[in-house]
């Protein structure tokens, strides 16, 4: 009975916040440096080769489907989108309990950076208060360059619950590590990839790859993603990570000007597959500014009009853009924030022990950091992964 008051508590408040559906207004976040130019989500793909699969790729996720703008004004009663708020070290850090009643079994604590989150917890949340949709809650912290995540969050009086959460430094090339997801499926940030009122109206331009779900994917993850979420090992589904582009001769010039945009970002920077959902939904933030009939005319675009790009090649490494060079990391400090007690466990990328002395004085391409109990379980959800890897 505890937990179905607080819970009430909780909505009973949520509530109170969404009153007003429509007064939500995307922040704007300036000059915010959203990672480096040559981070994945930034890279201009336009001159990228189609992939070999590309069209069966299409066909599997619906060549004559509508594109689908899975944001806007409102819908239902709640701002329509996923939502974000902008913090600063004046906010407080919150902890985080990955476990939520119902579903403890699901959640991804292990997957998850630990926390503190600077997530107030009056953060608007995806789909409202009352949500059982994914509810995600984002949080920007413009003092200290920083992203915080979660997926499948309920605030609780000094707490947030969540089925799994990321953290990352905006100011580098962050990425989660190996095998992990992150508060998406594919183990990627959810913010960078969505469409913002402040970029496609304000500013006029998206210097970024844009969020899209779709409704089947294989078992199989392609850089910059960093984790599956299937069973399917039918190999004409797209992997997570998969990028898909607005073919060059689509005429946009008929569109609304916002729309055109959106258009150009989807030409020059393309899609990223990041999420299981409906097919061809491309994400963004709620604004009530946004004007839903000119949103719904990006439904024109069909599957057929889009083409998947080959970023990786044969040996599943990063076709990187001409003339950038990008170092695919992770933050050992912060990774090595959960409480583990046993040995330092040092291994290959192929699994392979190099030591258990904890004697490494030095970050080598291709190694694998373990911190966890000297058990010989190599699962990537029973330690705390580190992975160090040059291209």
């Amino acid at each position: 009975m505890r937990h179905e008051e607080n819970n009430m508590n909780t909505i009973a408040v949520g509530l109170l916040l969404y009153i007003n559906a429509g007064a939500y207004q995307s922040p704007f976040i300036g000059d915010q440096q959203v990672f480096p130019s040559d981070n994945p989500w930034n890279w201009d793909i336009s001159g990228y080769a189609v992939h070999p699969n590309s069209d069966n790729f299409v066909n599997s996720v619906g060549a004559s489907t509508s594109l689908h703008p899975d944001f806007g004004a409102e819908w239902n009663g709640v701002p329509n989108g996923i939502p974000y708020v902008v913090v600063s070290n004046s906010d407080p850090l919150v902890p985080v309990t990955f476990a939520v009643d119902g579903v403890e079994d699901d959640a991804y604590g292990d997957e998850s950076d630990p926390g503190p989150y600077r997530i107030p917890l009056d953060a608007p949340i995806e789909g409202g208060p009352v949500s059982r949709g994914d509810r995600h809650v984002i949080a920007i912290d413009t003092s200290s360059d920083s992203l915080y995540e979660l997926y499948y969050a309920f605030p609780k009086a000094t707490f947030w619950e969540a089925m799994s959460g990321a953290i990352y430094n905006l100011s580098a090339n962050d990425h989660h590590p190996d095998n992990w997801t992150s508060a998406d499926a594919a183990g990627l940030p959810i913010f960078p990839g969505l469409v913002r009122y402040e970029e496609a109206v304000v500013k006029g331009e998206i210097n970024h790859a844009i969020r899209i779900t779709v409704s089947h994917t294989q078992r199989a993850y392609i850089f910059p993603a960093r984790h599956y979420a299937s069973s399917s090992t039918n190999e004409n589904y797209p992997p997570m990570g998969l990028r898909f582009r607005l073919k060059a001769d689509f005429d946009i010039s008929g569109f609304d000007p916002v729309c055109q945009v959106i258009l150009c970002a989807m030409k020059k920077h393309g899609l990223i597959v990041a999420d299981n959902g409906s097919d061809w939904y491309i994400s963004g933030a709620p604004d009530e500014r946004w004007d839903d009939d000119v949103l719904n005319t990006l439904k024109a675009v069909k599957g057929s009009d889009l083409e998947a790009v080959l970023t990786v090649d044969g040996n599943g490494d990063p076709i990187f853009p001409s003339g950038t060079h990008h170092r695919v990391r992770t933050d050992i400090q912060r990774r090595m924030a959960l409480p583990q007690k046993g040995t330092l466990q040092i291994y290959d990328l192929a699994g392979r022990r190099i030591s258990a002395d904890g004697g490494l004085t030095r970050l080598e391409p291709g190694v694998c950091i373990v911190a966890g109990k000297d058990d010989g379980d190599m699962h990537a959800r029973r330690f705390i992964r580190l992975v160090f890897r040059a291209w």
